[in-house]
């Protein structure tokens, strides 16, 4: 089918005035938390998170708040912020994909999520390829000639010039889909793909880059009435292979969602909050194929322990968008972090067994730092700082600041440093869906991106500090040695970054081969924008692909410890994560103004470790199992 006409750009008023953003200035109030805690108190009840619909004489009173900081202290600009530009190439490389959400009027709320994206090697070529996740009119909407949307699937050329190869590659399936996931299921070297939808999933097996769907066969459709979101492919019982989690949102449908007639301003309907619906059961799936058979799979979510219920009401206590797989305890096995809209997140820590137990509350990661429970979409986790500690970034809705949980010195408990590490503040009034950690400027320090837009169009004639379409938002990680890691660059340093976008899904790869890394992102009921790092730092890295057994040929949860000098860099091979999306597959660790690395060790997912020796500089190094 023929691309829809793309909706025109944004007007030059949709940018967020100055004199209506959370000033930067209030990052400083970390460093006074830090040494008083009286203070803490007193300001975590100024910047607690607002209500759905905020007043703006009570954003103004917010912004006051700047006078308070300058008086606790100066942030620390020891260290110069490069100027970090992204250029818009969408056009030039050939992406010529469109979102279809749905929307035709009715105000439904699936129409306002938007989908993901993922960077992937679809035919094993060694460059990153694009796969966009799609929705599609309602079924009384539909075209009569049957003409429906699709995901799209782009060729990467290894220049950064695509080509729409879906139909060709089989994935011309029209459904409601939201989120990609990927990996390597049966060790041929090529990824197979995991789409989910709002109804049936897909599982596409992947013969020669070529696709076919053998979701019946590997039992991982879920319910059809299901509303599916974040996948991730992890071994979660330690048996070597990957197994698959997947988020369900909330329990809806078209009646339920018209019967609540939710309304901004009395009158005309609107979209509403997932508070007014039930929440849904999490799946996961144990990854019961033999070498060289179909592919199989079987939900194991109850014996799991990952299907939680409301203590007081006995209803799915899920609303999750996103999940990360990660080894949070440090003991060898992978745990589970879910985002969860409006509700508790969770925090499946595994027994070692394929089984968990549910610790987000005891962990410090289930609510904000004054006990509530966020608009949570997009995740993220990472050591984004040198001393070891775990840090997992939250995107949430408007007025709620994107939580960035720190975990002690065990890596048993979290604390919200969202203001001490300086991302608080400056992240409140947008509303985050997408987020991730990169070394944008390849100095050897994870910097934070996020994809902001509201839900609803007329957002701004019921709240004027408000924006449907929003500037994405670039923290630049100054190291741990300053008062607080990041500092949110200016729109005039990030350049086509900083255009509003109805910002959803987000991920990272280097698409045209220089070294740096570039970025997607995805707009609700519009096109992606495709955005090439054009850093100019002269920054060296190395980039490490690397080669597992198998059964986990795409080595999901290997370790990469890179040391250079007192520095150690840890890096994870986790590409699921952000909202909806993955990216790539390579590690890039940025090394700054070095030319050499002292050591480059690797944990393997089975707990094996080898140094590895030979590591380019500036180009990509294959390592083998």
């Amino acid at each position: 089918m023929s691309p829809a006409e793309p909706p025109p750009p944004p007007p030059e008023d949709e940018t967020i005035p100055e004199d209506e953003r959370v000033p930067e200035d209030d990052a400083v109030i970390g460093a006074a938390f830090r040494r008083s805690l009286i203070v803490i108190g007193a300001l975590v009840c100024l910047l607690a998170p607002l209500p759905f619909l905020l007043k703006d004489e009570e954003v103004a009173e917010e912004v006051r708040t700047k006078d308070l900081a300058e008086i606790l202290d100066r942030r620390d600009e020891s260290e110069e912020a490069p100027p970090l530009p992204f250029t818009d190439v969408t056009d030039a490389t050939g992406i010529s994909f469109v979102h279809e959400n749905g929307a035709r009027g009715e105000k439904l709320l699936p129409e306002t999520m938007g989908a993901g994206v993922a960077f992937l090697d679809h035919d094993g070529d060694g460059d990153q390829d694009l796969l966009f996740a799609n929705g599609r009119p309602w079924t009384h909407d539909a075209p009569p000639d049957g003409d429906l949307p699709t995901p799209a699937l782009f060729a990467n050329d290894g220049r950064g010039r695509f080509t729409d190869v879906t139909a060709a590659c089989g994935l011309d399936l029209a459904h409601h889909g939201t989120g990609v996931a990927a990996a390597d299921l049966d060790g041929d070297g090529l990824p197979e793909v995991h789409l989910a939808a709002l109804g049936a999933n897909r599982l596409l097996r992947n013969h020669g880059g070529r696709f076919v769907d053998v979701t019946a066969d590997a039992g991982v459709a879920g319910d059809e009435e299901a509303w599916s979101t974040g996948a991730v492919f992890s071994d979660l019982d330690g048996d070597g292979d990957l197994d698959l989690f997947v988020c369900n949102y909330v329990t809806w449908s078209r009646e339920i969602d018209a019967e609540l007639a939710y309304s901004l301003n009395g009158t005309d309907r609107a979209y509403g909050p997932p508070t007014n619906y039930t929440g849904a059961f999490c799946v996961l799936y144990r990854n019961d194929t033999t070498p060289g058979g179909p592919l199989r799979f079987t939900d194991v979510s109850e014996e799991a322990g990952v299907r939680v219920t409301n203590r007081v009401t006995g209803v799915p206590a899920a609303k999750a968008l996103g999940v990360v797989a990660v080894d949070v305890d440090r003991d060898g096995d992978r745990d589970l972090v879910v985002a969860n809209d409006t509700v508790a997140n969770f925090l499946f820590v595994n027994r070692g067994d394929g089984t968990f137990e549910e610790r987000g509350d005891v962990a410090g990661v289930a609510f904000d730092g004054a006990g509530r429970a966020t608009g949570a979409m997009g995740i993220d986790v990472a050591e984004f700082r040198d001393d070891g500690a775990l840090g997992i970034a939250i995107g949430n809705f408007a007025n709620e600041m994107t939580s960035l949980f720190v975990s002690s010195s065990d890596a048993a408990f979290f604390s919200d440093d969202a203001i001490g590490e300086g991302i608080g503040a400056p992240s409140r009034l947008g509303l985050t869906f997408g987020l991730f950690f990169f070394d944008a400027d390849l100095d050897g320090r994870l910097d934070l991106l996020s994809a902001n837009g509201d839900l609803e169009e007329t957002i701004r004639e019921v709240q004027p500090s408000q924006r449907y379409r929003q500037p994405a938002q670039l923290f630049w990680n100054r190291g741990d040695e300053a008062r607080s890691c990041f500092t949110p660059l200016p729109a005039e340093a990030t350049g086509d970054l900083a255009r509003p976008i109805a910002g959803r899904g987000a991920a990272y790869g280097d698409v045209d081969g220089d070294g740096d890394l570039d970025v997607v992102l995805t707009e609700s009921g519009g096109r992606p924008r495709l955005l090439r790092n054009d850093q100019a730092t002269g920054h060296h890295s190395i980039r490490l692909r690397l080669v597992g057994p198998p059964e986990n040929r795409d080595a999901i949860g290997a370790r990469i410890a890179v040391r250079l000098g007192d520095r150690t860099l840890v890096r994870e091979v986790r590409p699921q994560r952000s909202y909806l999306s993955q990216v790539e597959l390579p590690t890039t660790i940025g090394l700054g103004d070095r030319t050499t690395v002292d050591e480059v060790s690797i944990r393997w997912p089975d707990g094996t470790e080898r140094v590895v020796e030979g590591v380019a500089i500036d180009a990509e190094t294959v390592v083998r199992r």
